[in-house]
């Protein structure tokens, strides 16, 4: 940073009231940390607060850096927020915001783009489910997950067919609207994006967790997962990862930076699971790991984020 930039004020958006909370909690503290020890002047703010709009608005900072996770925070109602405050933030607007975290909108959206995605079916809380037709549309096995939550919350693999009803109750248990997927199975690989206008695609990460699958102690508990950069499988399907994941972000709108979780099959097939808009930015997140890769240490992460908020809409 330059002397100009060194009195730049940064509100650390964090916490809030979703599922998310403590995560949120955990990232705002580290990237608080980082900014400061790039030189910001740093306000840490917890939306789960009351007054803490009228915070902001007294504060007037000169970016805000959300670091809130799930509703209220990932799903565009804070952005919009912001808009109405005029205050610049880190990450995508309201449209892109929103349909990232609504899995079914952005399944929409990705195959309009023609970007590979498991088959699925979508069941709103009240409607009747036929085991029967699932089975017969998706297979055996499929991934039930509400369509408005992040982080594996609610999210369970229905091995067999008598395994669905529970799963879909579980998923119920956090949103009216749910997704049932197919289960791909292969390698789970993760591709961070940063960039507005010209985004580029970081390396490659290739998650094995502890788990059956990355769920939310795999994601948060250190040593329940492995971060391997870059992913075990071929230089050309890594291409292809990241490509998906570049197309995804331009697709829904994105800003800033995102995160695309993929699925590459035996046969080098690569399909797009879904994108976060406001990765993790814990010790045991993904994007950051990805970025260390790429010769970006987590402190200049965070620099290059706010400096892109900055930059205009």
């Amino acid at each position: 940073m330059t002397d100009s930039d060194r009195a730049l004020r940064v509100a650390v958006l964090m916490g809030g009231t979703s599922a998310e909370r403590e995560v949120s909690l955990n990232t705002g503290k580290q990237v608080a940390d980082a900014l400061e020890s790039r030189g910001y002047d740093v306000v840490r703010i917890d939306s789960g607060e009351s007054g803490f709009v009228s915070t902001l608005e007294q504060e007037r900072p000169d970016a805000v850096f959300i670091c809130l996770h799930g509703r209220f925070g990932e799903d565009g109602t804070v952005q919009g927020l912001l808009e109405l405050l005029g205050l610049p933030y880190v990450g995508s607007g309201v449209l892109a915001s929103a349909l990232a975290m609504d899995k079914v909108m952005s399944k929409h959206f990705f195959a309009q783009a023609g970007i590979p995605s498991p088959a699925y079916v979508h069941v709103r809380r009240g409607e009747a489910v036929d085991v029967e037709e699932v089975t017969a549309a998706l297979g055996p096995k499929t991934v039930v997950k509400p369509a408005n939550e992040g982080s594996a919350i609610g999210v369970t693999i229905s091995h067999e067919p008598g395994e669905l009803p529970a799963a879909l109750e579980e998923a119920f248990r956090y949103d009216d609207s749910v997704l049932i997927e197919q289960f791909v199975a292969g390698v789970e690989v993760t591709v961070g994006v940063i960039g507005n206008d010209d985004p580029v695609a970081l390396p490659t990460l290739e998650i094995v967790p502890e788990h059956e699958f990355y769920d939310y102690e795999s994601k948060y508990v250190p040593g329940m997962s492995r971060h391997i950069i870059p992913a075990r499988v071929s230089e050309e399907v890594r291409a292809e990862c990241q490509l998906l994941s570049l197309e995804a972000h331009r697709a829904l709108g994105c800003r800033g930076m995102s995160r695309a979780d993929t699925i590459v099959t035996d046969d080098g097939r690569v399909e797009l699971l879904e994108v976060n808009t406001i990765p993790g930015m814990t010790a045991t997140s993904l994007l950051p790991d990805s970025a260390r890769a790429a010769g970006i240490e987590f402190p200049e992460l965070c620099d290059r984020l706010v400096r892109l908020a900055l930059e205009p809409r």
